[in-house]
């Protein structure tokens, strides 16, 4: 199981050195990959650019580039980039966002979500591999019809010969889609002691497409606290877990709050979403179980952490992106080190 360094978006008090420190120490104790996110802040791809510049062995990957912020084309264009500043290193990651990002902040319509990953992946990997883009979907139309518009082809090549594209999944149905055409898959809020039933369905799309998961990466994006006191621990994870299952849409359409209640937690989910909502969120993170904290984050002690960093592997997570959740720059630091020593121990 390799490790991972999540800086997500611009956040949580840290300057621009304290992320390159961060990143750099990172590379330094081993870690395989460096990732960054984007919501309505920061946006992924300069971040990624910035870090390429100044590292020199980690890989880079997009965790992820929202499907609605970017055309087809223009995300090939960028992860094309990329791979040449990198110097090969790059993992494209996408995701599908949600209706109120897409719609609210991007004035995307967020409709027929799995067809429109579908297509945006193919026309994705035939502007990656140099192919002149001529589409015709039911969705994506390349070149539009009746118009002065001509198929193209990428100008440059990429240095790797196939760059990996992961897609972020968290519903059944684009589970199944990532083990049809991903190389990997990235979930939020992952439960390794609900492997199997993700499993089963990435193998269900993997057959759709007459392959097998040989080499298919399974990389959740998990927040740590490394701290000898458990509850601590988990109080720093409370404000992070209540804004998704609470907050992170409505109270009709917040795909976190479903995926939690399929963990099991449907009484907490209703609570949580429902004084989150009510603008109560203190209420909400104080609401939340332990159990299920325990169950989506990485917190406690280093006896603690190791054990859980076991069960990981055991689910078979090939890429463990962690996230250092603290406000101070050199417990960040601390942490990154810590979790690279017991990684090697398990």
């Amino acid at each position: 199981m390799k490790l991972g360094l999540h800086i997500g978006y611009w956040g949580l008090g840290l300057s621009a050195q304290d992320q390159l420190e961060l990143v750099r120490e990172a590379e330094r104790v081993g870690f395989d990959s460096v990732w960054s996110a984007e919501a309505y802040g920061s946006d992924a791809a300069t971040v990624l650019a910035w870090i390429a510049a100044q590292t020199e062995r980690i890989r880079i990957g997009s965790a992820i580039f929202q499907i609605p912020a970017r055309s087809p084309a223009m995300c090939a264009m960028t992860a094309a980039t990329l791979d040449h500043l990198s110097n090969g290193r790059m993992i494209l990651g996408i995701g599908a966002s949600g209706p109120q990002v897409a719609e609210g902040w991007h004035g995307q319509r967020f409709a027929r979500q799995l067809q429109r990953t579908r297509e945006y992946i193919e026309i994705v990997r035939m502007a990656l591999a140099r192919e002149r883009v001529v589409y015709d979907g039911e969705i994506y139309k390349l070149p539009l019809p009746d118009g002065p518009g001509k198929a193209l082809k990428l100008t440059i090549s990429t240095v790797q010969e196939r760059i990996p594209i992961y897609l972020a999944a968290l519903g059944p149905k684009n589970t199944q889609l990532a083990g049809e055409i991903a190389d990997g898959w990235i979930p939020t809020l992952f439960s390794p002691e609900h492997v199997a039933q993700a499993r089963e369905l990435l193998e269900e799309g993997a057959r759709r497409a007459g392959r097998n998961l040989d080499g298919f990466d399974i990389a959740p994006s998990v927040n740590v606290a490394i701290d000898d006191d458990l509850e601590r621990a988990r109080d720093v994870m409370r404000p992070y877990v209540a804004l998704y299952v609470g907050g992170m849409g409505s109270r009709e359409r917040n795909f976190y709050n479903q995926l939690v209640r399929r963990y099991g937690f449907e009484e907490a989910a209703e609570k949580v979403q429902t004084l989150y909502l009510e603008g109560k969120k203190e209420e909400a993170a104080a609401a939340l179980p332990p159990e299920l904290i325990d169950t989506v984050t990485l917190c406690g002690p280093r006896e603690r952490i190791r054990e859980r960093l076991a069960v990981y592997k055991e689910a078979g997570v090939g890429t463990l992106m962690v996230t250092p959740m603290s406000f101070e720059p050199q417990a960040r630091l601390r942490m990154v080190r810590e979790l690279a020593e017991l990684a090697a121990e398990v």
